[in-house]
C-alpha cells in the first residue's frame, strides 16, 4: 500500500490493492502563442491605489512567478502574484502589453 500524507484510506484488507490518486499533479504551462491573457487596471480593495492585473495564465505555479518578477523588474515596480493573478503596482496597462506581446503572449486589454 502506497503511503500518502493526504490519502483517507488507513487500512486495506485486499492485498493486490494499489493506490491511484485521482487528483492531476502537474499543470502543464502552454507556450506563450497559445496564452490569451487580460489586462485590466483595478483600484477595489486596496485603499484607492491602482494596480495592474494580468489574468488567464495557464501553467504552473513556478512559470507565473517567473513572469510576474519579470513583469514587475521590467517596470520598475513592487507587486505580487497569488491566485493565478499577476500584480504590478501602478496602471501600466500598456507597457504590460507592450512586454508581453515581444515575448509572445497574446493578451487584451480589459476595463477602465
Amino acid at each position: 500500500m502506497a503511503k500518502n500524507k493526504n490519502s483517507r484510506m488507513v487500512y486495506s484488507t485486499n492485498p493486490d490493492y494499489e493506490y491511484t490518486d485521482d487528483r492531476e499533479h502537474l499543470v502543464e504551462t502552454l507556450p506563450p502563442s497559445k496564452q490569451k491573457l487580460t489586462i485590466s487596471r483595478d483600484k477595489k480593495q486596496r485603499k484607492g491605489k491602482q494596480v495592474t492585473l494580468i489574468t488567464g495564465f495557464v501553467g504552473t505555479d513556478e512559470d507565473l512567478k517567473e513572469l510576474g518578477k519579470m513583469l514587475k523588474s521590467k517596470c520598475g515596480v513592487g507587486g505580487t502574484v497569488k491566485n493565478g493573478e499577476i500584480i504590478v503596482q501602478g496602471e501600466f496597462k500598456e507597457k504590460v502589453k507592450q512586454i508581453l506581446t515581444s515575448l509572445g503572449y497574446s493578451c487584451k486589454i480589459s476595463g477602465i
